[in-house]
């Protein structure tokens, strides 16, 4: 990070209750920035948003962002320099169970944040935050690159796609004009302390783990790409430094993963938390035939490492390290402001 650059920014984050946009939240507070987040009350309890109080540094407004009004309200308001969208219907499973409102908040949420943007402020980089499984998965052996076809066959990462495009007709039809750098990022499986979330792989392992209990494995074979959550966010705000300098060059599509030490089976992250962890932790394959998700997927970072020297810090085994020693200091109610703030200092000296 460019030392000072971050200093009284005023930035609009939608998405700070969730578990991505808390660690962001706190991050851009360790840097000075000025931040008003937008989204909806926090699902879990507990989750992040509520264990590193948040709302002592951030100015929290609770709204939706599939109602226009509400989004409207918020950008006026806050008057941003800079914008992050990371709000979103983030889950696989739950976008079978709940298509309509994943397509409303993924496609028409980003709608709403990108129109309200163009209209009420005079905002100069703004970021939206989609994931890797925007591309259309083909199973195939080497990684994606930003140029691969969108697509998806489930609900959720089909809507993840859509977005995408609606970030390039925005920046196309408005953003340009304007001379405002209009990006999108796309990361891999990001991890850390304080996710509480259904149905990801990290949490429900940690759940299991403090009730003593064995946690069943859809996919154990299936490869992802592993980092920790604050090696996206070092990415993301990276990205965006360059965008306020040169709002044409960098107004693109940025893939940020962990190349191939990162891409991980998920059995593979499960034995090595459960080692970890300690304390007889252990995992089951679940024998049941679910929802369909993608097998292989990796993400080619060539362009953000060549154009934004941006690399990853921590290994998979220090990530989930750091993962094991949050969820043990929560267990004995350590001040986890404090200590998520340590872990982020700890980050950037890295």
């Amino acid at each position: 990070m460019t030392g000072g650059f971050w200093s009284n920014k005023r930035v609009l984050l939608t998405g700070h209750t969730g578990f991505k946009g808390a660690w962001l939240s706190l991050y851009l507070e360790s840097l000075g920035a000025n931040v008003t987040g937008l989204a909806l009350a926090p699902e879990q309890d507990p989750n992040l948003f509520k264990a590193a109080s948040i709302e002592s540094g951030t100015r929290s407004i609770i709204g939706d962002i599939r109602d226009l009004p509400t989004v409207e309200r918020a950008v006026a308001d806050a008057q941003p320099e800079i914008v992050i969208h990371m709000a979103a219907q983030a889950l696989v499973r739950r976008g079978y169970r709940e298509p309509v409102e994943t397509y409303a908040t993924n496609v028409l949420g980003t709608v709403h944040v990108l129109d309200a943007v163009r209209r009420l402020s005079k905002a100069r980089a703004c970021l939206v935050v989609t994931s890797d499984k925007c591309y259309e998965n083909r199973e195939w052996l080497w990684p994606y690159r930003e140029s691969e076809r969108m697509g998806g066959r489930d609900p959720y990462s089909n809507s993840k796609g859509c977005a995408e495009l609606v970030v390039s007709a925005y920046r196309a039809s408005y953003f340009e004009q304007a001379g405002v750098g209009l990006a999108s990022a796309r990361a891999g499986n990001v991890i850390g302390g304080g996710d509480w979330s259904e149905d990801r792989l990290v949490p429900d392992l940690i759940r299991s783990f403090m009730d003593r209990k064995s946690t069943m494995i859809r996919q154990p074979d299936a490869i992802r790409p592993w980092q920790h959550v604050l090696e996206a966010i070092h990415g993301y705000l990276a990205l965006i430094e360059r965008l306020w300098n040169d709002p044409t060059t960098f107004a693109e599509s940025w893939n940020f993963g962990p190349g191939d030490a990162g891409a991980v089976p998920v059995g593979i992250i499960a034995d090595t938390l459960a080692a970890k962890w300690g304390d007889g932790a252990e995992w089951r394959r679940d024998k049941e035939v679910g929802v369909h998700e993608a097998h292989l997927l990796k993400l080619d970072s060539t362009k953000a490492r060549t154009q934004l020297s941006w690399r990853p810090k921590l290994e998979i085994e220090e990530a989930l390290d750091w993962i094991v020693k949050w969820h043990r200091a929560h267990m004995v109610h350590a001040d986890m402001r404090d200590f998520t703030f340590r872990q982020i200092k700890h980050y950037q000296a890295l």
